[in-house]
C-alpha cells in the first residue's frame, strides 16, 4: 500500500514537471494526463485511508488503501478506466471505514470527515462517467480540504472550543460541499461557491485552531503551528480566487489549484508527518529544526509561482513548480535524516545502559 503511494507519488511529479513544459523523459503520457488524480486520490488518498484503517484496528479497513495504491499504478500504467472503478472503489470503501468508526463514537469532527470521503466517493463516479478532471476539482478539493478541517476540529474539541464555535465550521463545510455538488449542473456558481466555504473556513481556522497559541512556542508545536497557518493563508487564497473568477482559466485556474493542493494540503501533510508516521508507519520522526528548510522552500516557491501564474510569467511558473517539487523531495530527505539520527541516538542509548 506505502509502495503504491510512493509509486503514485513519483508519477504526479514526474508528470508535473511535464505540465511545466521541462523537457524530460515521459515513460507514460498518462503520467501527466492524470497528474492531479495520481496526488489527491493515488498519494494523499491512501495515505488518509491508511490512517484510517490503521485507527479503527479492523483488517477489512485496509482494502480502501490497497484499492487505492493499485488505482494509482494502474492509472499511471495507462489503463485509465480500470483504475478510475479502483480508485472510486477506494473512496466508496473509506466511507464504509468512517461509517464504522461512527458506530463507535459520533461527533460533529468525524461527520466532517465522512463527508470528505463521500466527496472522494462522489469525484470518482463523475469520474467514470465522463466528466473531465478539471470538472471534478471542487469534489476533490472537497475531499481533502473536508478531512483536514475535520481532524482540525477534533484537536479543537480537545482545546474546550464550544458548540457555538464549532457550528461554524460545521457551516463553512456545508458551502464546500454544496458548492461541488452545484458545480456538477452549473459551474460558475459552483466554483464560487466553494470558493466562498474554503475562504470562510481559513478563517474559521485561523481563528479557532490551537496553532494561533502554539505558534507561540518551541520545537514540534511551533513548527507544526508554522506549517498550518501558512497553509489557512493559501487555503484563504485559492477560496477568494474561485469567489471572484468562478471557474478559472488559465493562470488564475493553475494559481488557485495549487494554492489549495500544495500550499493548504502539502503545509498540512508536512505539519502532521512528525505526528502521523510514527502511529501509522511505526516510524519515528522526531522533531528537528531541519524540517524548516522544505516548508520555507514550499512557500517561497508557490509564491513565485503563483505570482508567475497572476503576472503571466511562463518562467517564474516553471521555476516555482520546479522548486516546489524539490521542497517535497527535501522534506522527504530531512525526514529520513532525522528519523536516522534519532535511531542512532537510541541505540547509542541502549548500548551505554547495558554497558
Amino acid at each position: 500500500m506505502l509502495a503504491g503511494a510512493l509509486l503514485s507519488l513519483i508519477a504526479g511529479l514526474w508528470g508535473a514537471l511535464a505540465l511545466l513544459d521541462v523537457s524530460v523523459p515521459l515513460p507514460r503520457t498518462s503520467f501527466a494526463r492524470q497528474h492531479g488524480p495520481l496526488m489527491a486520490l493515488g498519494f494523499l488518498g491512501t495515505l488518509i485511508s491508511l490512517e484510517r484503517a490503521v485507527a479503527l484496528g479492523r483488517p477489512w479497513a485496509y482494502a480502501s488503501p490497497a484499492l487505492a495504491g493499485l488505482g494509482a499504478l494502474t492509472t499511471a500504467a495507462g489503463l485509465a478506466a480500470p483504475g478510475r472503478v479502483l480508485l472510486t472503489a477506494a473512496g466508496g470503501w473509506l466511507v464504509a471505514v468512517y461509517i464504522a468508526v461512527l458506530g463507535r463514537r459520533t461527533g460533529t469532527d468525524l461527520a466532517v470527515q465522512t463527508a470528505g470521503a463521500a466527496a472522494w466517493y462522489a469525484a470518482g463516479l463523475l469520474w467514470i462517467g465522463g466528466r473531465g478532471v478539471g470538472d471534478i476539482v471542487p469534489w476533490l478539493a472537497a475531499f481533502l480540504v473536508l478531512t483536514i478541517a475535520g481532524e482540525r476540529l477534533e484537536l479543537a474539541r480537545v482545546a474546550f472550543l464550544g458548540r457555538r464555535a464549532s457550528d461554524g465550521l460545521v457551516a463553512t463545510a456545508a458551502l464546500i460541499g454544496a458548492g461541488a455538488a452545484v458545480s456538477v449542473w452549473w459551474a460558475e456558481p459552483g466554483w464560487r461557491l466553494t470558493g466562498l466555504g474554503m475562504a470562510a473556513l481559513a478563517g474559521w481556522l485561523a481563528v479557532h485552531d490551537v496553532a494561533r497559541r502554539t505558534v507561540r512556542g518551541t520545537g514540534l508545536p511551533r513548527y507544526a503551528a508554522a506549517c498550518l497557518l501558512a497553509g489557512y493563508a493559501w487555503l484563504a487564497a485559492a477560496g477568494t480566487i474561485w469567489l471572484i473568477a468562478g471557474r478559472p482559466t488559465g493562470g488564475a485556474y493553475d494559481a488557485a489549484l495549487h494554492a489549495v493542493f500544495l500550499g493548504f494540503v502539502m503545509s498540512m501533510v508536512f505539519g502532521h508527518a512528525p505526528v502521523i508516521l510514527p502511529a501509522v508507519l511505526r516510524i519515528r520522526l522526531p522533531y528537528h529544526p531541519v524540517l524548516y528548510a522544505p516548508l520555507v522552500l514550499l512557500h517561497a516557491s508557490l509564491l513565485l509561482r503563483v505570482g508567475g501564474d497572476l503576472a503571466g510569467s511562463s518562467g517564474a511558473r516553471t521555476a516555482g513548480g520546479v522548486l516546489g517539487e524539490v521542497s517535497l523531495l527535501l522534506f522527504g530527505a530531512c525526514a529520513a535524516a532525522a528519523s536516522r539520527l534519532a535511531a542512532r541516538a537510541a541505540s547509542r542509548l541502549v548500548g551505554r545502559e547495558r554497558s
